[in-house]
């Protein structure tokens, strides 16, 4: 089977399949084992344990086969088992799991920094470090500006997430499930309206407006000396997929850059060729001063990192920044095959023709029924945000229903917004067009049933 022209090839039969036990006994028993073991605050959205996944497809312990339009929530861009990556893992293993880069370093990380630098936008002299997780890339853009520009307060965003540890948290604006009972939070954090084109109460605000209302608000409640960052993810992810509107993410970054305030694109979810770019501020030429990136950096392995202007990095002493596992050899070796093979199948491109073909059969969708009040998204990081029928106001019970309504016929789908009623797709990058437009029936089904 060949899902670009440049002959993708599948392990797994690129099928939808479903028994007619679904959940199967397998399963089952899997899920009573976990009662006993796993703490009840980790939660799983889909009812089934996986046994093996390749290209676009997931197979369940039972015999099931699922359509996979969420990548382990963007992580597997290039395919839960791509041979380059699996390849490169098996290597690193045969020498060495960990000797810590802090203590011995290693070849890896070095070239994993050396692919960042290449890879993040603008072409001025650049820094990386490396660590395991979304949450600790954001943690340690923040401990940079703080440090480099001797200033507390950081803004963040209306809908944002940056992550589950205490800092992040007090980043991110949702309570539940994320926030509540959790606190205190860390201190110095201020949120600002975001641009929201589809709620905003006047449709017609530009970007650069909304950007400037925002400012306003830090100015008058903060001071823009007073700030050492702005961080924003340039399309949000846990809050709706919003695209902020042209315009307000560049005067934002301008306004930082006149006031001294290091602007941090957290980049975690939209990166690496996930919405047709490399990164999503360059759709707009967006210039970071720090990026953070995990999820789709290294094929499924844990790896996060920072890449930043070398000044503001090389400010912070040494033994400043680190960690144990941060930049695991096993996990550069697969962001390296990682990367080459985003490079070698094109997946900037594929991304783009997942969005043609996806947005094209949503909006005619959307023709037919009046429950879908947006469609919005970049390349394959696309949103539909649900509402009662001929209003504006947010139908989480019917995107709850249709999530499980494609479950059961072999489609997995993820749910996210502010209010709960945003139907994210993030499929893998290299998932045939067939199987693509299968799993977009079986939504679209879905969504006609229950509206």
């Amino acid at each position: 089977m060949t899902a670009t022209a440049h002959d993708i090839t599948y392990r797994l039969e690129q099928k939808r399949n479903i028994q007619a036990d679904f959940p199967g006994p397998k399963s089952l028993a899997l899920a009573e084992r976990r009662k006993a073991v796993v703490a009840a605050g980790v939660a799983s959205g889909v009812p089934v344990y996986v046994a093996d996944a390749d290209g676009g497809i997931i197979h369940d312990v039972d015999g099931n086969s699922f359509i996979d339009l969420g990548s382990g929530i963007a992580v597997t861009s290039v395919g839960a088992s791509d041979p380059a990556v699996v390849g490169a893992v098996k290597e690193a293993v045969e020498h060495f799991t960990h000797t810590c880069f802090m203590v011995t370093p290693y070849e890896g990380y070095v070239a994993v920094a050396e692919q960042l630098n290449r890879l993040t936008p603008g072409d001025h002299e650049k820094r990386t470090v490396l660590f395991n997780s979304g949450a600790e890339a954001v943690e340690n853009a923040v401990k940079v500006a703080r440090l480099a520009t001797g200033r507390d307060a950081v803004v963040a965003f209306d809908h944002a997430y940056h992550g589950r540890t205490n800092l992040t948290m007090a980043l991110t604006a949702k309570a539940m499930p994320y926030k509540t009972n959790f606190g205190p939070f860390a201190p110095e954090v201020y949120r600002m309206p975001m641009s929201y084109p589809y709620r905003e109460e006047n449709p017609s605000i530009t970007g650069a407006e909304a950007a400037k209302r925002a400012i306003t608000m830090i100015e008058k409640q903060i001071g823009g000396e007073s700030v050492a960052a702005i961080i924003i993810e340039p399309i949000q992810g846990e809050g709706g997929f919003i695209v902020p509107a042209d315009g307000f993410l560049p005067a934002l970054a301008a306004w930082a850059k006149d006031k001294g305030i290091v602007f941090i694109a957290d980049e975690v979810q939209s990166g690496f060729c996930r919405t047709g770019e490399w990164f999503a501020v360059n759709h707009e030429g967006v210039v970071p001063d720090i990026i953070t990136m995990a999820k789709g950096i290294a094929g499924g392995m844990p790896l996060s990192a920072i890449t930043g202007r070398a000044d503001l990095l090389d400010a912070v002493h040494p033994g400043g920044l680190g960690g144990t596992y941060g930049g695991n050899p096993v996990a550069c070796a697969a962001a390296l095959a990682s990367i080459g093979s985003m490079e070698e199948y094109d997946l900037n491109a594929r991304a783009k023709h997942i969005e043609e073909l996806a947005t094209g059969r949503l909006r005619e969708l959307a023709a037919d029924v009046s429950v879908i009040g947006d469609i919005r998204g970049r390349g394959a990081m696309l949103a539909i945000e649900l509402v009662q029928a001929g209003f504006k106001e947010p139908n989480p019970e019917l995107t709850k229903a249709v999530a499980a309504a494609c479950l059961k016929e072999g489609v997995i789908i993820l749910t996210c917004g502010t209010y709960g009623n945003v139907i994210r797709l993030l499929p893998p990058l290299v998932i045939g067009d067939e199987l693509l437009l299968d799993g977009l029936e079986v939504l679209a089904a879905a969504i006609k049933a229950h509206a």
